[in-house]
């Protein structure tokens, strides 16, 4: 468990269009691979040969009964629901960004964050669940289909627990910080290889996700005079590591392709990925999450 019983969560922050307020789109067996494809650009046509290239329709349903108004109050409840969980994560992640990048003469607008199942219509246009997590800079939201987790540990291995989902949403939401300081242009101006710009803004926003687990238990809930999250243990680092290391370029395109191309990555290896949220959690500082200059983003 991550959170404090205890804590009260704020679901004003998160809009949930689940059970039959989204888009409905049918998705099967193959659609997390070619969901991580498009993530870190492969072509699906290289899928075909895993046997996960062929979708079937499938009905997905809501992450549980009732709204998240009605269910995700507590910290109790974050502990034992995985959309309140997501709420609970970014109740944290805006209480620790909204007070720190005053630090650095900056302001912190909230983005907004949506779940969703199926599909979403967003300001960068319409998405599919065949996404996964993303942030749109148009609208400054963040995307969440929570399926995508279950698919994370089922299909690609990572260790499952609290972290592990907590550092996808901690990412996206470095993205929406490196939107606030125009650093996620580089993504699209240098799209891919393997010191790529798009690498670079994947990386930092990793470190990022990083900063933020190293100063999230400093963070008081005023209603209970508690710390919001409670300490994290090895176990729960190694875990936000598997999850890491799970959507590394290098271990996708493995399992995809059978070989891997540098060349072509998007988001960086699994150990630099690995490697990037470990030094943001180890500094707690989002000044030392420059990969933009870092000669060697192997070692930070």
């Amino acid at each position: 468990m991550s959170f404090n019983e205890g804590s009260g969560l704020d679901t004003s922050q998160v809009s949930d269009l689940r059970g039959g307020m989204g888009t409905k789109i049918a998705v099967g067996g193959g659609s997390l691979v070619l969901l991580i494809a498009s993530l870190l650009g492969i072509p699906p046509q290289l899928l075909q040969g895993l046997g996960l290239g062929t979708e079937q329709s499938t009905q997905q349903q809501a992450g549980g009964a009732g709204s998240i108004t009605e269910e995700c109050r507590t910290g109790a409840d974050a502990n034992e629901r995985r959309d309140c969980r997501i709420v609970a994560t970014v109740n944290s992640l805006n209480r620790f960004w909204a007070a720190e990048l005053p630090k650095y003469n900056m302001q912190y607008p909230l983005p907004r964050t949506v779940l969703f199942e199926g599909g979403v219509s967003t300001g960068c246009g319409q998405a599919s669940s065949a996404v996964g997590p993303f942030y749109c800079p148009v609208d400054r939201t963040a995307y969440f289909d929570t399926g995508f987790f279950d698919q994370l540990t089922g299909q690609l291995g990572a260790a499952e627990g609290p972290l592990a989902e907590e550092y996808v949403v901690a990412h996206e939401f470095g993205h929406h910080i490196q939107n606030l300081t125009g650093a996620l242009e580089y993504s699209q101006q240098d799209p891919q290889g393997a010191a790529s710009g798009a690498v670079r803004v994947e990386l930092q926003a990793d470190c990022y996700a990083g900063v933020w687990a190293a100063n999230a238990t400093e963070q008081v809930d005023p209603a209970t005079g508690e710390p919001f999250m409670k300490p994290f243990t090895e176990r729960d680092l190694q875990v936000a590591l598997s999850a890491a290391a799970a959507v590394g370029d290098d271990r996708i395109q493995q399992a995809s392709r059978g070989y891997v191309n540098p060349h072509t990555f998007t988001h960086g290896s699994s150990e630099q990925r690995q490697a990037w949220f470990v030094h943001g959690y180890n500094t707690g500082d989002p000044a030392q999450c420059d990969t933009f200059n870092a000669r060697d983003l192997d070692n930070p």
